[in-house]
């Protein structure tokens, strides 16, 4: 029998309970896998607190990483020893997106990797990174594949480009590391002047302070000598879409991503429609798209910020970690 964490109906920390578990030998197109390593996104954090905790029994998280100890009749894509990563939307193999909601996502829908062995089908797994601990694959499964596909699916970012980031979480850090590799230049937020200098070490070549320039949709514009950016990773939500859309250009793209300050608002549709803005969706990606981004990761040999790994039996400590915004990076959970 294995550890496992149990997130009791309705969610809350104090319905976190270890427990175990086994996982069966894999049948037909599944393989077992050891798993190693977990990482905190902001949906794992609402699943858990109980924001929008599960209606039955689940095994929480999202992301998961470890090495195959079993491969079922039908799978020759991997092998025992091999290194993988789980993906978020298992039945989205490729080609638009089909799924609605997160039923078939684990960690909210179904049963996730906050255990230490799991047996699944093939396909809700791909190759890890070369190289790469398992605690630093799992932080590609959603923030990692999030920031990859609004970048380079949606946005089709080319050198010379200029890109806005929101903040120091999982999702913008990983898109100032795929900008950069692109050879755009990125403009970076933080409330923190501490986080900004850490942004700037990682190559960010504009700083702003959005607790101290409260408009700063028009000091971006300024940087940019009145054009504004061609991307912008949006994770705020609504109080904050309104500076977005005032610094991005015309026809600039905007990938609206997060919920951090609320699930609703105001949305200003005229400046959207005079400046002919492409405002998308993006909710992470499709195997195919994880698979691109780690050939991508392979060939240029970058690797995640990691703030703090927890063990897994000290996964509401996390999510408090979480719950500061003391952070810089991800936050990850080991077995």
């Amino acid at each position: 029998m294995d550890k496992a964490i149990v997130v009791q109906p309705g969610g809350g920390f104090d319905k976190v309970t270890v427990t175990t578990r086994a996982a069966p030998a894999p049948t037909c197109g599944e393989i077992q896998v050891r798993l190693r390593g977990s990482s905190l996104n902001y949906h794992d954090y609402a699943v858990v607190s109980g924001m929008w905790g599960p209606t039955e029994p689940r095994i929480p998280m999202a992301d998961g990483a470890g090495e195959v100890l079993a491969v079922g009749p039908g799978v020759t894509e991997f092998k025992p020893g091999d290194q993988v990563v789980s993906t978020f939307f298992p039945t989205w193999l490729d080609g638009e997106p089909e799924v609605v909601g997160f039923a078939t996502t684990p960690g909210d829908g179904v049963d996730g990797f906050a255990r230490e062995t799991v047996t699944a089908p093939a396909r809700g797994f791909t190759h890890a990174p070369k190289g790469w601990t398992a605690a630093e694959s799992a932080t590609l499964t959603t923030a990692g594949l999030t920031a990859w596909r609004a970048l380079h699916e949606e946005g089709r970012i080319k050198a010379g480009d200029t890109v806005l980031v929101q903040g120091t979480g999982g999702v913008s850090i990983f898109a100032l590391q795929f900008a950069k590799q692109a050879g755009a230049t990125v403009i970076a937020t933080s409330s923190s002047d501490e986080k900004l200098e850490k942004l700037a070490a990682l190559g960010a070549d504009h700083l702003i302070n959005y607790r101290s320039t409260p408009e700063w949709g028009e000091t971006v514009r300024n940087i940019t000598d009145g054009r504004g950016v061609d991307h912008v990773i949006e994770v705020g939500g609504p109080a904050t879409l309104a500076q977005s859309m005032i610094a991005a250009r015309v026809h600039g793209h905007i990938s609206v991503i997060g919920i951090l300050t609320g699930l609703a608002g105001d949305f200003p549709l005229v400046n959207a429609l005079l400046k002919q803005q492409q405002l998308k969706a993006v909710l992470v990606g499709s195997r195919r798209q994880q698979q691109d981004m780690i050939r991508a990761i392979d060939a240029t040999g970058l690797k995640p910020v990691i703030d703090k790994i927890f063990p897994l039996e000290e996964i509401v400590a996390a999510f408090r970690h979480q719950e500061s915004n003391k952070h810089f990076g991800k936050i990850c959970l080991e077995m």
